[in-house]
This record gives C-alpha cells, structure tokens and sequence, in this order.
C-alpha cells in the first residue's frame, strides 16, 4: 500500500467516525444531561460526550483495531501500528449544553512525525474541515486558505479562557494588553471551531493557553495545511502552554505581544 493510499484510507475512516458522532450529538440535542464535572465546578461534561466517544471508539476498533486512541473522556488504547486517534467528541460542551453555536466534533491521527489527518465536523452547520499532511486543507470538499493578512491592528484574533479562575484572571490581563493592538477579539467556545475559522478566513489568528492535545491535534494541523503558521510562544508547537495560529505576516508580531504580556504563563512574573 502506498503513502497516498494509507493516508486516503486514514481520511476516509476520520471521516466517517466525525459524521458519525455529529449525527449521535445533534440527535441528542434537545436534552443534554450534565454527567458530571471534571477540572473544575464550570467544566462540565454530558452523558452525550462519554456516549459520542464510546461510539468514536467502538467504530475505530473495528475499522483500525491495532492502532492507539487518546480520547477527551478518558479513552486510552495503546496500539502497535504506529498511529494514534486523538478525539474530542464534542469539543465546545458547554455551548452544547446551553445549545449554542459553536460545538464541534475533533478527529486527528497522528504518526511518530506528528499529525497525519485532521477531521474537524461542525453538525450545526454540516460543515467539515479536514486536513492532511502535505495535502491541503478543505472545507466540504473544497480547498480553503488563511486571510492574506499583513497588519496586525486589522485583524480579527480568537481566544478562549480557561475553568480555572485564577488563570482566568490572568488571561483577562493578557487581554487587555491586546485588545487596543488588533481589529477585534472572537471568543466562540470551542478551539477546534476556532482552529478551522483560522483556517477559511473567518479569523486572521488565535490564541489560548491549556489546550490539551485533543483540543488543537486536528484543528493546528488543517490550518498549517490551509497556510497558516502554527506554534507556541518559545519556538516550539502547540502545547498545553500557548497554543497559536496567524497568517504568516502577523504571527511573529502577534506572539511578540503575547510573549511580552506572559501569555503563556498563569501570572506575571515578580
């Protein structure tokens, strides 16, 4: 089997377990029940997430049983291949808790070299993002690209904000110090959303410290493939720590600012 084959066949499965787990949370809208908390108080998970995941899991055992499966709710497979799935299976819960806008599901497989594939779907509006390395990005089956943007006060920059308070404080301080240096700040809820409007131009950057691997393992890698620059704040990728993405022209002013405000840290330094 060739390296375009495989990879096809990676895509094709990330697909249909993606669509698969849309169609299991939009059924189960109406009535989300609260299953229990996590980090904190405010970090909610519902019995929708832990079912859509069991499904996630279920579908890949028998389409890819040998390979390894990171999950948000708590899967752990260890695999033999060389391949992990790294799952979100509904990344945005409280919005879908309170039935919003931004939810998403988040499927990525990564190899020793890094992420793959990438399949983020958005069930509201039936779109699906997807990814793959050296290949490009699309957009329901269409190519997409980041905005040319080249200054940095015009353009628009997602962010998100942690359940922890204390960080939460801190990140409101980061805030300021940007606010007045760019267009505008989007705030939807949900990373993987907001990797993907990075990647079609709906945002020209983001930002957001504590994403975990399920939260950018998709999303930074369709909006590299869709030619956006992605990283930390010292030089190395997407982490717990700073997780980032620009058009190239204002990513290194934009994580000039973030870097001068401590953004990657949980308060300033004495």
């Amino acid at each position: 089997m060739t390296r375009t084959t495989a990879t096809g066949d990676l895509l094709e499965v990330a697909t249909t377990v993606a669509r698969s787990a849309g169609a299991m949370i939009m059924d189960r809208l109406p009535q989300p029940r609260i299953a229990t908390a996590k980090s904190t108080p405010t970090d909610m998970v519902t019995e929708v997430d832990a079912a859509a995941e069991k499904l996630i899991v279920g579908l890949l055992k028998r389409r890819r049983p040998d390979d390894g499966v990171l999950g948000e709710e708590g899967a752990t497979v260890e695999g033999s291949t060389g391949f992990r799935w790294i799952i979100d299976p509904i990344d945005g819960t409280t919005n879908y808790l309170y039935r919003g806008a931004a939810f998403a599901v988040s499927v990525a497989v990564h190899d020793p070299a890094g992420a793959v594939v990438g399949v983020i779907y958005d069930p509201q509006r039936d779109e699906l993002f997807s990814g793959t390395r050296g290949a490009g990005a699309t957009r329901n089956g269409q190519p997409i690209r980041v905005n040319p943007a080249t200054d940095l006060s015009l353009s628009l920059v997602a962010t998100g904000f942690a359940y922890d308070a204390d960080r939460r404080r801190h990140q409101a301080r980061v805030l300021v110090e940007l606010i007045d240096k760019v267009r505008d700040i989007r705030r939807s809820g949900s990373a993987a959303i907001d990797w993907c409007s990075l990647a079609c131009g709906r945002v020209d950057a983001l930002y957001e410290r504590g994403q975990q691997p399920w939260d950018h393992a998709a999303g930074a890698l369709i909006a590299r493939e869709a030619g956006a620059v992605v990283g930390d704040l010292r030089g190395g990728l997407p982490s717990a720590e700073m997780a980032m993405g620009a058009a190239p022209a204002i990513f290194e002013p934009l994580r000039d600012l973030l870097a001068t405000a401590e953004a990657d840290r949980d308060q300033l330094a004495d």
